[in-house]
């Protein structure tokens, strides 16, 4: 067994259904919704230790354009240092974005597929299923990780296994089926009959496998992807796909583009390993509810929380006091700029929230008022008209692009840390409790030099203040021609 195991995380999608925490631009992979680390960072950490065994190359991180810099960020602090940052333009599924990676690995390396924003309690168990996968992989089989159904769950898909285990592999049971999402009359009967497993969006196999699956399944898919990865340029940490070549590749999922298939080939075998470790895809604020820790009425509260008789309910206080009183299976989330109230039995049903915030085209769908930039952050703490209030927190030995604004000016009032200004051709600092004023039109640039936090308070005035006012000279982040 000499192929290296090489991690490849899916750190894409919305996460709509945990609105209002997660949202566009901050979805769920980046929450900390079991402990103090973000979903992506544990994700990351899980190869830890595996390198006794297996040798473990650096992590391959799929991710949207927008949220590259928060990806990079997230991994930074938890001292991991990925391989690839693999930068999508627009969303296409799994098996496109585990293409890509393919095609970018070394065609013996075995490849294990995981969502960045599921919970897996049990590291260990993991590990060790992850072994037995590897074992299976580099005999090029097909795998993937099931979860054996503690309940007629209706909102996952399930896989059918053969009624024994595989030959030589005691630990893994032959695939014969991937089915859809059941009813739950259907989802009785699988649990019943003991052969069927949640998917769970975790796989492996070696990428020649792949590449040689995909190939025969989904010619379009290799074909687009494979000019994405030849017309794709290095940015730094950053690889970005060819635009023009990924946005015509069709849609899908490894489960319907390949593992669906596998099964009736005579080419491919596929394989299901049982992973019981304490996984859940917090598809939803049930699912949160369900691992978190629970107090004494079966309550999951976070943040500054009274809750009288009230159980069975998950409530998280953001920024105010938030109070319950008689109150059984509710979901109460308060954030800066919006509160979900809902049963918590109805948790999917968020969704459709999601889908009514984005016709309305409410920016709540898509930010919140804290928005995170490479730099450090803004969050907005007023508007009216003509004016606007925000706190920028830049990070020590960062600092914004050089830019100017056709149709606002700013003043600028330092509130700790020092900061240095470029206004036009003067360069000078700004102590706390100093200010100064940015005119319309003239060039100008926040730069933290220290070792700590700068955070300056920001009063936008003019006819428009939109977040496109912004012409960029010179930028550490690759964002001359960007919105800020």
């Amino acid at each position: 067994m000499t192929a290296k195991l090489c991690p490849v995380i899916l750190a894409g999608g919305g996460g709509t259904r945990l609105w209002p925490l997660s949202r566009r631009y901050y979805p769920k992979q980046f929450l900390s919704l079991d402990g103090d680390k973000s979903m992506l960072q544990k994700t990351l950490l899980r190869m830890d230790g595996m390198n006794s065994d297996i040798e473990v190359s650096p992590a391959t991180i799929i991710c949207n354009e927008e949220h590259r810099f928060l990806v990079a960020e997230h991994a930074q602090d938890v001292h991991q240092s990925p391989g690839d940052i693999i930068l999508e333009p627009v969303g296409r599924n799994t098996a496109p974005a585990l293409t890509v990676a393919a095609l970018k690995a070394v065609a013996n390396d075995i490849l294990l597929m995981m969502p960045a924003d599921h919970v897996i309690r049990d590291t260990v168990m993991l590990q060790d299923c992850i072994k037995a996968g590897y074992r299976l992989a580099c005999e090029n089989f097909l795998v993937t990780f099931g979860i054996r159904p503690t309940q007629p769950e209706t909102g996952y898909g399930y896989i059918r296994t053969g009624r024994e285990p595989l030959e030589e592999y005691d630990e893994a049971a032959e695939i014969e089926e991937f089915v859809e999402k059941p009813d739950l009359q259907t989802a009785v009967k699988y649990l019943e009959s003991g052969r069927y497993y949640w998917n769970s969006g975790i796989f492996m196999m070696r990428a020649s496998v792949w590449l040689d699956a995909i190939r025969k399944y989904e010619p379009e898919i290799y074909k687009q992807c494979k000019l994405a990865v030849d017309g794709g340029a290095a940015d730094g940490v950053f690889f970005r796909v060819d635009k023009a070549a990924f946005e015509q590749c069709p849609d899908n999922s490894i489960d319907y583009a390949v593992m669906e298939n596998a099964p009736k080939s005579e080419e491919y075998r596929a394989a299901l390993v049982e992973l019981d470790a304490g996984w859940s895809d917090i598809g939803s604020w049930s699912a949160v509810w369900e691992i978190g820790q629970k107090n004494g009425d079966d309550n999951v509260t976070r943040g500054d929380v009274i809750a009288r008789d009230t159980r069975n309910s998950i409530i998280f206080a953001e920024h105010k006091l938030v109070t319950t009183v008689g109150l059984d299976d509710v979901l109460v989330i308060e954030t800066a700029d919006a509160v979900l109230v809902g049963n918590r039995n109805k948790a999917q049903d968020v969704k459709k929230v999601v889908d009514d915030l984005q016709e309305k085209e409410r920016e709540e769908r898509l930010t919140h008022r804290k928005v995170y930039r490479p730099w450090g952050s803004y969050e907005s703490l007023d508007a009216g008209d003509n004016f606007q209030v925000k706190r920028l927190t830049v990070k020590p030995g960062k600092k914004l692009s050089l830019q100017m604004h056709h149709h606002r000016a700013e003043h600028w009032v330092v509130v700790s840390g020092v900061a240095t200004v470029t206004r036009g051709e003067e360069v000078y600092k700004l102590n706390q409790n100093e200010s100064t004023f940015i005119p319309l039109g003239e060039k100008h640039r926040l730069e933290n030099t220290g070792n700590e936090l700068l955070e300056v308070i920001e009063v936008q005035s003019g006819s428009y203040l939109g977040e496109d006012d912004i012409v960029r000279f010179d930028d550490d982040f690759g964002r001359v021609e960007e919105k800020k």
